[in-house]
């Protein structure tokens, strides 16, 4: 995706549907895999200014009343091909987080040499995800038992609500600090070193690394094929 040149709508719609066919195969649908995608759109805005400071032929004015902002095609080329391949690209990591186990993810990471740290911060972090949730849950449940009103009568201010949700939000810190602390301290006790082992390592069959050359050369060959023969808009 990011290896695709500007303006290759053609080879991004292809990989779209390739990204398809996959979450069918998979069992998933397209339609969860879109769902779990729009969480990227938020931090597309960032490449919006392209759209002015691209110089190019101009297709539009945006008058602001001091200034005005001309609107290229070169810059909305640029924004649209941005948004396009981070769409797709988080629609390829939600079908991969979704179709494989959370362990033979980290496993894969660690196969790909990625820091140590870096893995077991995403292996605490997924597996005491849950705990956070429910101590912030319960902390909700005390909030609620003890901000009770009778009907009609006028609700907390939205300072003294804003003033209660900082108190919870800095509670919630302190304990999970302080929980990470003894989990660490039993841990080491355990004889954690840094790196979480396994009592076998798991090989790597000779016809998965054809599958792997195979899937390789494929996508060597679309992106020649994107650069060389595909349209570009």
């Amino acid at each position: 995706m990011s290896l695709l040149p500007v303006g290759s709508f053609a080879a991004l719609g292809i990989a779209w549907l390739v990204l398809v066919a996959v979450s069918f195969i998979a069992r998933l649908g397209p339609v969860r895999m879109v769902r779990g995608s729009f969480v990227a759109l938020p931090f597309i805005l960032a490449a919006l200014p392209l759209l002015f400071t691209r110089k190019g032929d101009p297709i539009g004015t945006v008058d602001l009343w001091l200034f005005d902002l001309t609107l290229s095609g070169e810059g909305l080329r640029i924004v649209l091909t941005i948004m396009l391949k981070s769409w797709i690209s988080v629609q390829a990591a939600t079908l991969l987080v979704f179709s494989t186990p959370f362990h033979d993810l980290l496993e894969g990471l660690e196969r790909l040499r990625l820091p140590k740290l870096m893995v077991a911060i995403i292996s605490l972090m997924y597996r005491y995800l849950a705990v956070l949730t429910g101590e912030a849950s319960r902390m909700m449940r005390a909030r609620a038992s003890r901000a009770a009103s009778l009907p009609g009568a006028p609700r907390p201010s939205t300072i003294w609500q804003a003033r209660v949700v900082g108190n919870m939000v800095g509670s919630l810190f302190i304990r999970s600090y302080e929980r990470s602390e003894r989990v660490y301290l039993a841990m080491q006790s355990r004889g954690y070193s840094g790196h979480i082992r396994h009592l076998h390592d798991r090989p790597f069959p000779r016809n998965q690394w054809f599958v792997l050359l195979a899937a390789l050369a494929l996508l060597a060959a679309f992106e020649l094929t994107a650069h060389a023969w595909l349209p570009r808009a």
